[in-house]
């Protein structure tokens, strides 16, 4: 048996298409990925200048203080979880979900606390929501 003797030829790999497809997939992660910058604004809250409202005998108000804590009806929480504000909010209403309520906020606590508030009392189906505000202090003639 005869063996023939192959050519012994240097291998060679052509990386040109493969630096073709890498410089393609760039091309495409950049052409699609959008770049947000997250910038923060300072915002002037609008006073409200409206009359006041006469007192209703039975609502239900959650107070924050600027720690994020909640009260309702003056009685604090345990905790800053939504069960545990819907369960306080389940209590104090007896179930009735068409009881006024008041969010009252101190002015530096998070706005995420005070949508937390509304998305619970709105989870619960309570529909008549007030957020209270100051009213305005008068103008220097």
């Amino acid at each position: 048996m005869k063996f023939r003797r192959q050519s012994r030829e240097p291998l060679s790999v052509n990386l040109t298409p493969l630096i073709d497809i890498v410089f393609l997939l760039l091309i495409f992660f950049m052409v699609s990925t959008t770049f947000t910058r997250e910038t923060q604004l300072s915002v002037d809250l609008p006073e409200a200048t409206g009359s006041m409202r006469e007192e209703v005998e039975q609502q239900i108000e959650i107070l924050i203080d600027e720690s994020g804590d909640y009260r309702v009806n003056g009685r604090p929480l345990v905790d800053n979880r939504v069960r545990t504000l819907q369960a306080a909010l389940y209590e104090e209403s007896e179930g009735d979900t068409t009881l006024p309520m008041v969010i009252s906020a101190d002015a530096q606590s998070a706005h995420e606390d005070v949508v937390r508030a509304m998305d619970a009392a709105g989870q619960m189906g309570f529909t008549r929501l007030t957020i209270a505000s100051v009213r305005p202090a008068p103008s220097a003639p």
